[in-house]
């Protein structure tokens, strides 16, 4: 069984900066690819970023140059750093993976963005 636990949301104002976690059960390169999405109220979800085992990432065109994933095999950890947040990014995130063709998602961190 997958676990994957968030952590790090919370308010911010916007121009600030929030770093999401997602801690991983078992080793995370069991994993070949990671992703945070993310849905607002009213709006389907979405794919943010994602990050391979070989660190090949993908950011959806709303979050490019300000938002980065990243990964931390030892602490079995990704990580998504958010920076110039706008009112736009509120949302609750979600960190995912997909392993033997089953889809596994976290509990979703709030994150909310104040103008």
């Amino acid at each position: 069984q997958v676990q994957l636990v968030e952590s790090g949301g919370g308010l911010v104002q916007a121009g600030g900066s929030l770093r999401l976690s997602c801690a991983t059960s078992g080793s995370i390169n069991n994993f070949y690819r990671m992703g945070w999405y993310r849905q607002a109220p009213g709006k389907q979800r979405e794919l943010v970023a994602s990050i391979t085992t070989s660190g090949s990432t993908n950011y959806a065109d709303s979050v490019k140059g300000r938002f980065t994933i990243s990964r931390d095999t030892p602490r079995n950890t990704v990580y998504l750093q958010m920076n110039s947040l706008k009112p736009e990014d509120t949302a609750v995130y979600y960190c995912s993976t997909r392993l033997y063709g089953f889809d596994y998602w976290g509990q979703g961190t709030q994150v909310t963005v104040s103008s």
